[in-house]
């Protein structure tokens, strides 16, 4: 697992949590770096259950005495290694799941057009 999450682009942040000020920005950040630490460990279990390609698949056994499994096992798990950040960075640069401004909401985030209406109302 990656040491830490990449920083997290500002383009993603909404222009409403923007103008909300700082505080706003700081708390979806970080509901936004939760939401890609959860997408990672579900691409990290969808990954390992991915079925090893020397293991049969093609027919063989392995037992012709050829051993260039070695190749294909460094890749494989190269591949399995790199998938799951991969697809979690990926999905939160086209959007995310939702949860994101879900889980700022629920902590008390408030979008500045919100914060704006509640100032004018009292």
């Amino acid at each position: 697992m990656a040491d830490a999450l990449p920083p997290i682009d500002s383009a993603l942040i909404p222009a409403s949590v923007r103008n909300a000020g700082p505080q706003a920005q700081k708390l979806y950040t970080a509901a936004l770096s939760f939401e890609q630490q959860l997408t990672q460990q579900l691409a990290q279990s969808l990954t390992s259950t991915l079925q090893d390609p020397s293991a049969g698949s093609d027919g063989s056994d392995g037992s012709d005495g050829s051993d260039d499994s070695s190749g294909a096992d460094s890749s494989t798990s190269m591949l399995q290694q790199m998938l799951p950040d991969a697809l979690a960075q990926g999905m939160t640069q086209a959007g995310g799941l939702g949860l994101a401004q879900q889980l700022y909401e629920a902590l008390g985030g408030t979008t500045a057009a919100a914060s704006a209406t509640t100032k004018a109302g009292t």
